[in-house]
């Protein structure tokens, strides 16, 4: 059987704004008929730490620190709580709500989409099954992304391996979500407001049994090039899809860095809330 064509976009590492611009660029493209559906990765420079569409900033994010430490905070068009994006793979998926494999359930979408996630850390002999939460309420005091799986994001040796979130807009759905290769647990949680340090420490304890990063649980590191290529293929094949390079247009590109200036770059958008 022929598999559908989308497209993939490997857009390099852009600016925390410029991320989230061309996601949304890519949405609304893509609800206008004017792109297929699409895969796309890339990376952050400088790192950026990116909030959930709902996500308080005021009282939960040391913003000094966060600028302190050269990162730059960025307000997703997602929801879900705050991912700090650095030495990670991210990618995001922009596809039709109508389309015939998309379940009209988020939780079961999240099961679709993810199974190319699922099939890419295989691809790196990590063997990762899917986070079926027990008496999950959706209720949690903690401001980070990586302290918990939700329903189908992927978990290897039982702790959360990607963290996914995902909105649906003008008719489609866009996931996009985190792959790290490593995680510096200082630096994530010196972005984040606790009462006293021994909360913070108790917390930084409680997160390296719940989280994990690709190069943690290899015997050799692999290059970011290697699980680009792992993750490439798990879409293909998770998706049952074949994957065109598609090269964005110049007129493309000055709309996304104008929407990157002028929405995901201001305080209105990233603090107001």
């Amino acid at each position: 059987m022929s598999r559908e064509t989308w497209a993939f976009i490997d857009s390099g590492i852009n600016t925390p704004e410029y991320n989230m611009a061309m996601d949304e660029c890519l949405l609304e493209w893509h609800s206008k008929g004017e792109l297929p559906p699409i895969i796309r990765f890339y990376g952050w420079n400088p790192p950026g730490l990116s909030v959930g569409y709902f996500q308080k900033v005021e009282k939960r994010i040391d913003k000094e620190a966060v600028e302190q430490n050269g990162f730059r905070l960025v307000r997703r068009p997602t929801g879900g709580r705050a991912v700090l994006h650095d030495d990670e793979l991210t990618y995001s998926v922009i596809v039709s709500e109508d389309h015939p494999e998309m379940p009209k359930s988020v939780t079961q979408a999240y099961r679709v989409i993810s199974e190319g996630l699922l099939k890419g850390f295989r691809n790196l002999g990590l063997q990762a099954d899917f986070a079926i939460p027990e008496g999950k309420t959706g209720q949690t005091s903690s401001a980070v992304c990586f302290e918990e799986p939700s329903w189908y994001e992927l978990i290897v040796d039982g702790r959360k391996a990607a963290g996914s979130a995902q909105t649906r807009q003008k008719g489609v759905i866009l996931q996009h979500g985190s792959i790290p290769l490593s995680i510096n647990e200082n630096e994530l949680f010196s972005c984040f407001l606790y009462p006293n340090d021994r909360v913070k420490e108790r917390a930084k304890r409680t997160f390296k049994d719940k989280a994990i990063a690709i190069n943690h649980l290899m015997d050799k590191k692999v290059t970011l090039d290697e699980v680009k290529s792992a993750f490439y293929r798990g879409f293909e094949d998770g998706l049952h899809i074949q994957l065109q390079p598609y090269k964005l247009t110049k007129e493309q590109l000055e709309k996304i860095e104008d929407l990157a200036d002028n929405k995901y770059k201001t305080d209105a958008w990233n603090y107001t809330r």
